[in-house]
C-alpha cells in the first residue's frame, strides 16, 4: 500500500516535470510575433521568455547611453512594465518586433537621461507622452538589413562604425546614443540644418553598405 502510494506521488511528480519541461521547451522555440501576440493576452511566461531572449541586447544598449549601472537597471525594467502594458493596444507588423524593442529601448534610455540632465523643456511624463514619444512607430517600409543578426554580432557593428569619417560617427553618436535633434545637433556643432540632415542620410548610408559587408564576410 505504501509502495503503491510513492509509485503514485513519483509518477505525480514526473509527469509535473514533464509538463514544465514542455512549457520551457515551447517558449524557447516560439517566433517573437507568437511570443508578443500571447503577451498580448497577459501571458506572462511569454513576457517571461522575452526578458530572457532579449534582455542581454537591449541592457547593453541601454548602458550605451545612460553610462550608470543603476540608471541602467531601472530604465530596462521600466522598458518591460511598458511592453506588458502596451503591446495589448498597440497595432504593428510582427515582423518588426525585435526593430520595434530596440527601437522602444533607445527612446526610453534617451529620454531617462535627458530627465536626469534636468532639462527643463521636457514635457512632464505620461501615458499620452509615451505613446507619442516613447513607442516606435513601425513601418511597412522600413528596411530590415536583418538588423538581428547585425546587431546581436557586436563586433560586426562596431567594425562598421569603425570604418566610417570621425565626423559621420560623431553625428550618429549625438543622434542616436545621446538623444539630440537635427536642430540641436546643428546649434552644436554651429553648421547649417540642411547640412546636419545631409551628414546624417550620408552616415547612415555608409554604415549600412560596411554593415552589410561585415555581415556577408
Amino acid at each position: 500500500m505504501i509502495f503503491n502510494d510513492l509509485r503514485i506521488t513519483f509518477h505525480c511528480r514526473i509527469n509535473i516535470i514533464s509538463k514544465q519541461r514542455q512549457i520551457l521547451i515551447t517558449y524557447n522555440t516560439i517566433p517573437d510575433n507568437e511570443l508578443f501576440r500571447k503577451i498580448a493576452e497577459y501571458d506572462s511566461k511569454a513576457l517571461e521568455e522575452l526578458y530572457d531572449r532579449y534582455s542581454p541586447v537591449l541592457y547593453t544598449l541601454i548602458k550605451r547611453i545612460v553610462n550608470d549601472k543603476n540608471v541602467a537597471d531601472e530604465v530596462l525594467s521600466e522598458i518591460f512594465v511598458i511592453i506588458w502594458r502596451k503591446v495589448p493596444k498597440l497595432n504593428f507588423d510582427m515582423n518588426n518586433v525585435y526593430v520595434w524593442l530596440i527601437t522602444l529601448t533607445r527612446n526610453k534610455a534617451v529620454d531617462k537621461l535627458k530627465r536626469n540632465r534636468n532639462e527643463g523643456n521636457l514635457p512632464e511624463y505620461s501615458d499620452e507622452y509615451e505613446d507619442k514619444f516613447i513607442l516606435p512607430r513601425i513601418s511597412n517600409v522600413i528596411d530590415q538589413l536583418d538588423l538581428k543578426d547585425a546587431y546581436t554580432a557586436k563586433e560586426k557593428f562596431e567594425e562598421a562604425l569603425n570604418k566610417l569619417t570621425d565626423a559621420q560617427q560623431y553625428v550618429i553618436f549625438l543622434a542616436y546614443y545621446n538623444g539630440k535633434t537635427e536642430k540641436e545637433i546643428a546649434e552644436k556643432l554651429n553648421i547649417p540644418l540642411l547640412t546636419v540632415k545631409s551628414k546624417i542620410h550620408v552616415a547612415l548610408s555608409n554604415l549600412k553598405r560596411n554593415l552589410l559587408k561585415e555581415v556577408e564576410e
